[in-house]
């Protein structure tokens, strides 16, 4: 239980508290097709990029939390497999718009129950 209370708050700081405002703007498409100001081709996927190093900010700090319980393997997968899932979730949220703010949560919890999981077996 300790493991998943430590990810969960390394969650909630990385997610809400650590990622600025501008951050959770230029993962969104949306706000890079308002702001492109004539360079329509030079930021088509600029949001990819901002969705690409919030996943590898909050998988890391995932991944060094359970530095201290595993294995250098099994962090390493879990932070790939955090990393992934991460993105194509808050791309889900922000650009496909088919998740609101409570389901990315909810998967985000199930993937911290998962990696807790993962690395108490």
């Amino acid at each position: 239980m300790v493991l998943f209370i430590l990810l969960f708050l390394a969650h909630v700081i990385d997610d809400f508290v650590l990622q600025p405002v501008c951050l959770s703007k230029l993962k969104q498409r949306d706000w890079w097709k308002q702001h492109e100001e004539g360079c329509k081709d030079m930021y088509k996927h600029d949001y990819l990029m901002a969705l690409a190093i919030h996943a590898f900010s909050w998988s890391a700090w995932i991944a060094l939390i359970c530095s201290f319980y595993t294995d250098t393997i099994t962090v390493t997968l879990l932070f790939i497999f955090n990393g992934f899932i991460h993105f194509i979730v808050d791309n889900l949220k922000a650009n496909k718009k088919v998740l609101n703010l409570i389901q990315d949560q909810l998967i985000h919890l199930v993937q911290l129950a998962a990696t807790t999981i993962l690395v108490l077996l």
